[in-house]
């Protein structure tokens, strides 16, 4: 006699379904930039990590220097020029010929050059580095790295957010000179201004931490353009074409944020440090 089989315990009723909310507005927003700031903080802690990729950071150092420093020189002639021309004009009107060369100057070497750097690196080098990672991300060479236990912040972003940094810095110095020297020629060709007086002025109104503004911007601003180029090459979307819309993402956020903060440094810079002579 077969021994008689127990029935099947009946199925537990399914928990009722939560109703399903929309994410809310603007939270993705806020989400991609925590991210941003949780890769410039990994970034400056790899950056004291051992061992530190040389040979890569002068690949791209040599690089971004190559592709920015004659744009970088093209565009600042025309940039002092133009600056000189409009602050000479705007000192006939007033009667105050003497001060152009300072006020001419000082907005070259603190506002100007700076931002003139920090775009060409952005948008030359920038790009150049978001194209890279992305075509790396999408190919999964950064998760073969993790596999194998090499962090890819460290072998492949530190390189390049440290060579944004040190091109900016060095193609400010060169931007400021020769944006001076252009305006100086188009002041004193041009408007009939005197060599003596133009010397004179910026002497007298200019200031060593004014260089020092000037440096410290083009150390942020190319710290800003390598972070924001390396985050949208780790997190590219949708295949080849997501790596091109992340590179003119990376350019146009860049953009955003550099005018942004400058306008702070700025901000700081006048309630620091007073002007001279005042």
């Amino acid at each position: 006699m077969e021994a008689e089989k127990t029935p099947p315990p009946a199925p537990e009723p399914a928990p009722p379904r939560r109703p399903h909310r929309a994410p809310l507005p603007g939270l993705g927003a806020f989400r991609q930039t925590g991210r941003l700031f949780a890769l410039a903080a990994a970034v400056i802690r790899a950056v004291f990590k051992r061992p530190f990729q040389l040979r890569e950071f002068i690949e791209q150092f040599w690089f971004i220097a190559s592709v920015t420093i004659l744009p970088a020189a093209l565009v600042s002639i025309p940039f002092g020029a133009v600056i000189a021309l409009q602050v000479g004009s705007l000192t006939q009107q007033l009667g105050a010929q003497s001060f152009t060369g300072g006020a001419s100057v000082l907005a070259v070497i603190q506002q100007a050059s700076p931002l003139i750097v920090a775009l060409l690196i952005a948008g030359a080098g920038g790009s150049a580095i978001c194209a890279d990672l992305g075509s790396r991300t999408i190919r999964e060479e950064l998760d073969a790295m993790e596999v194998m236990g090499v962090s890819p912040v460290q072998r492949l972003v530190v390189p390049r957010v440290l060579a944004t940094m040190f091109v900016a810095l060095l193609l400010n110095g060169m931007v400021s000179v020769v944006g001076t020297l252009g305006g100086y020629f188009f002041n004193v060709v041009m408007q009939g201004g005197t060599p003596g007086a133009y010397l004179s002025s910026f002497s007298s109104l200019a200031q060593l931490p004014d260089l020092y503004v000037s440096e410290i911007k083009a150390l942020i601003f190319g710290f800003i353009a390598g972070i924001v180029a390396a985050y949208r090459g780790l997190n590219p979307r949708g295949g080849p074409k997501g790596v091109g819309d992340a590179v003119n993402q990376a350019v146009v956020i860049t953009f955003l944020l550099l005018f942004f903060v400058n306008m702070v440094l700025t901000g700081i810079y006048l309630q620091i440090v007073p002007p001279k002579g005042g």
